[in-house]
């Protein structure tokens, strides 16, 4: 029987949650500004985004007062959920932009992979704690590895690179803290460099067969500026945006960038760009500046985690919202190839939302039960 302490509910970080909520806030207003709702234009991605945010509160409710060690013994019926919703996606998944990541429930369309992003987390957190003594065994290695590359290999079919590079990457975390042997690192990186070389070399041929045309596309216009396509367009469009907003912003419903349609679907991955024209140097630092105290928050209560396993849950997830903040901004300010990621708590987007808010509440539940030494 799950019981939930009414003490904890006292113990909860009031700052991060209070971050977290400005954030979404600050989204909702611009998600305002970027589809136009003060000229007449639909309230409908406003209120979805409120609806959203509703939902995710109640779901980061019930991951902050339900123990995570609780949590994490179901996290082979997780695992199950994940596989199932990853292959309906495969096999009848609602298609948009040349990729299909969607279910379509009607009122709204689920993306399995955000949500995959989390539960990976729960799951291999759950077993490289359990393993913890047997984790540089090569059969127990292995059979994380292909653990993890089951999900990796469904989410880069859709396709959806930057998802599948970000379950990699969580993978790769929770072994370092699960104290991998360096052996393994230094075999990883002697193999990875050449792996890594021979595909970048291999992908500028156009008939390469490893990524989708568009994703091709997208790191040849990084890698040799061709301005004149429809993603490098985007992102100069982006970047004009950002640079003429200047210190203080023109003001909220002010952005001629994104108010005259310049910039495609700016509520969702360019919504940086909105920031930057319409608020300014001030208003981007501001979101930058929040993102900032989220993440040191976050390690601090990683730092006094009571176990490995809570460790594990909020070192990993607020490294990956890290990671996610960097190729959002990174892409909008022209610094990386167009990568798909949304802007954490701040784009347009259900499945975005809620899978971060459940991570919110996963680390506001080891936050609640972290050692008497943390502040």
């Amino acid at each position: 029987m799950i019981v939930v302490d009414r003490d904890d509910i006292k113990k909860i970080d009031i700052a991060i949650l209070l971050i977290v909520c400005s954030l979404i806030g600050i989204g909702v207003v611009v998600i305002g500004s970027a589809t136009k709702v003060h000229v007449g234009g639909s309230l409908t991605q406003v209120k979805k985004q409120i609806i959203f945010f509703i939902i995710g509160f109640i779901l980061m409710t019930v991951a902050a007062l339900i123990d995570y060690h609780i949590i994490a013994k179901f996290h082979i019926p997780l695992y199950i959920i994940n596989i199932i919703l990853l292959g309906i996606v495969l096999i009848s998944g609602h298609e948009a932009g040349g990729a299909a990541r969607w279910i379509d429930l009607g009122f709204m369309t689920l993306q399995p992979s955000e949500l995959a992003k989390i539960i990976m987390i729960i799951c291999l957190a759950a077993i490289i704690s359990k393993y913890q003594d047997k984790i540089n065994k090569p059969h127990v290695l292995l059979l994380i590895i292909l653990y993890t590359l089951v999900p990796f290999i469904m989410i880069s079919t859709q396709p959806d690179l930057s998802t599948s590079i970000v379950i990699l990457v969580t993978l790769a975390i929770q072994l370092f803290i699960g104290k991998i042997d360096y052996k393994y690192i230094l075999g990883t990186i002697l193999v990875g460099i050449p792996l890594f070389l021979a595909f970048f070399i291999y992908i500028q041929n156009p008939n390469q067969k490893i990524l989708k045309s568009y994703q091709r596309d997208r790191i040849m216009e990084k890698l040799y500026g061709d301005e004149n396509s429809e993603g490098g367009m985007q992102t100069k469009q982006s970047v004009h945006a950002i640079a003429s907003g200047g210190l203080h912003g023109k003001g909220l419903y002010e952005g001629t960038v994104s108010q005259l349609n310049y910039l495609p679907e700016p509520e969702t991955d360019f919504i940086f760009a909105v920031i930057g024209e319409e608020l300014g140097f001030v208003g981007s630092m501001t979101v930058i500046g929040l993102f900032i105290l989220l993440i040191g928050r976050g390690f601090w209560i990683a730092r006094g985690a009571p176990d490995l396993l809570g460790k594990l849950i909020v070192s990993t997830y607020i490294t990956i919202l890290a990671f996610q903040i960097f190729l959002n901004i990174g892409v909008v300010t022209d610094l990386l190839p167009n990568t798909g990621i949304p802007l954490p708590f701040i784009s347009s987007g259900g499945s975005s939302l809620i899978a971060n808010m459940i991570g919110i509440g996963l680390v506001l539940n080891v936050g609640i039960r972290e050692e008497d030494t943390m502040f």
